[in-house]
């Protein structure tokens, strides 16, 4: 068999010296990777977030409302997670080397929980804050200037979300799976951050042109301060969501369970295996997959026919999945008595 090893959690694998394993692929791959998709809808999202906070801050501070300066501080944090999306791809992308030989694609998580952090605490924290402080601020007598700030960050939101709407159901077409689950599953946390992004704005939007309806309706401060401190919980929702995906990539996610099943379903059903006894599945970035599995092989198969099985399976694993795997076999002897039933 062959001579190196690869050790996994729970579980050797033979390495690409020689043996049953496939051979790595090189990890700038050959297969088209969302990231210039990517980094275009975080530039737009990035550019409408300035465009929008410089409009909203005068806007708030002409009127004197305490929603729309915590709509300028939300646009100011999105503005900075964007630089941190963009600084995530650019990263990302780098080549694997001798200290990361699978790549550097899960720099993307990390960069992606620093942005979330960011929306917690600059967003969330100074939305909050500014709505105990509207709750005491006499504001302007006319809050048209606000409209029609609201009015105009709303079209430039709008197409913001709209582009990121687009990249998602672009790779939902790809993967044949519809928009929702391809939102709940997708690897590509940049994407997400700014779709969620997107989202919150326009809802804050909404909420800052309600709390300005209230207060001049009703003439009470409180209605904008309550608007303001509603924006800082919905921050504080979209945080800590798009936080819990970081750390699911970061500590070692599998794939999604469609693409699990069809894992399994080509390596059992692959000519000459016996029983698929352990499978073992790892993203590594939005574009790469480790699929490592210990194989029980018929007991006449030869030693190079066992290497041309993992070869197929490594190639029609690569032309079904919208990622590219690195597919790890481990030949495992069992005993007749515990052989799985296929």
């Amino acid at each position: 068999m062959g001579s190196g090893l690869a050790t996994f959690p729970g579980l050797t694998l033979r390495a690409n010296t020689g043996g049953f394993s496939r051979k790595p692929k090189e990890m700038s791959g050959t297969r088209t990777s969302g990231q210039p998709s990517t980094r275009g809808t975080v530039l737009i999202a990035g550019a409408a977030n300035v465009l929008v906070g410089v409009i909203k801050l005068a806007a708030g501070i002409m009127v004197g409302s305490g929603a729309m300066l915590a709509e300028a501080a939300h646009s100011a944090a999105d503005t900075l997670n964007q630089g941190l999306l963009l600084l995530s791809v650019h990263r990302g992308e780098r080549a694997a080397d001798a200290r990361h030989p699978f790549g550097y694609g899960q720099e993307r998580y990390f960069w992606s929980l620093l942005a979330a952090f960011g929306i917690f605490i600059a967003g969330a924290g100074f939305s909050v804050f500014e709505g105990v402080l509207a709750l005491r601020r006499a504001g302007g007598e006319n809050p048209l200037i606000a409209y029609l700030a609201l009015a105009v960050s709303g079209v430039a939101e709008g197409s913001s979300l709209v582009r990121a709407i687009v990249q998602l159901r672009s790779e939902a077409r790809r993967g044949n799976s519809d928009l929702l689950d391809q939102v709940r599953n997708s690897p590509d946390t940049t994407l997400k951050a700014a779709l969620f992004e997107d989202s919150a704005a326009l809802i804050g939007l909404g909420l800052a042109a309600l709390g300005l309806v209230l207060r001049q309706v009703t003439g009470s401060p409180v209605w904008d301060g309550a608007a303001s401190m509603t924006i800082g919980g919905l921050l504080v929702v979209v945080a800590v969501r798009l936080g819990l995906d970081s750390r699911d990539y970061l500590i070692g996610r599998a794939a999604a369970p469609e693409e699990l099943a069809m894992i399994r379903a080509e390596i059992e059903n692959a000519p000459g295996v016996d029983a698929l006894v352990d499978l073992r599945t790892m993203r590594l970035g939005p574009d790469h997959l480790v699929v490592a599995a210990r194989v029980a092989f018929d007991d006449e198969i030869s030693a190079d026919r066992a290497e041309d099985v993992a070869d197929a399976v490594d190639r029609r694993l690569t032309s079904r999945l919208s990622v590219i795997p690195h597919v790890f076999l481990d030949p495992t002897q069992i005993s007749s008595g515990s052989r799985p039933s296929r």
